[in-house]
């Protein structure tokens, strides 16, 4: 069976920690499914890396380029309307001092 070029290891993801538990080592895992041990490799260090910074309550910050609006792409409801209500409060204050209302 020749080596797969490119794959979403993401998806193989709960087979691999099964694997890794059971004791296969990276290459047996990388046999298995086909792939290069370096792919592997990578995906147990980056999840490693996500474990570690959950279990520590790091949140990952989004991936892409920041909105032009500067808002989070996830921004809930309550939190909107808590900015829309004191966007409102300091229009109303701002035109109460300039004698307009």
């Amino acid at each position: 069976m020749s080596k797969r070029k490119w794959t979403n290891v993401e998806v193989l993801g709960a087979e691999i920690n099964a694997m890794r538990e059971a004791g296969k080592t990276r290459q047996e895992i990388a046999d298995y499914f086909g792939l290069d041990k370096v792919q592997i490799k990578n995906w147990v260090n980056r999840y490693n890396k996500e474990v570690k910074g959950t279990a520590q309550g790091i949140t990952p910050r989004p991936k892409g380029r920041p909105r032009k609006d500067g808002q989070w792409p996830h921004q809930n409801e309550k939190t909107e309307l808590e900015r829309l209500q004191m966007e409102n409060k300091l229009l109303r204050d701002f035109l109460q001092f300039i004698g307009r209302k």
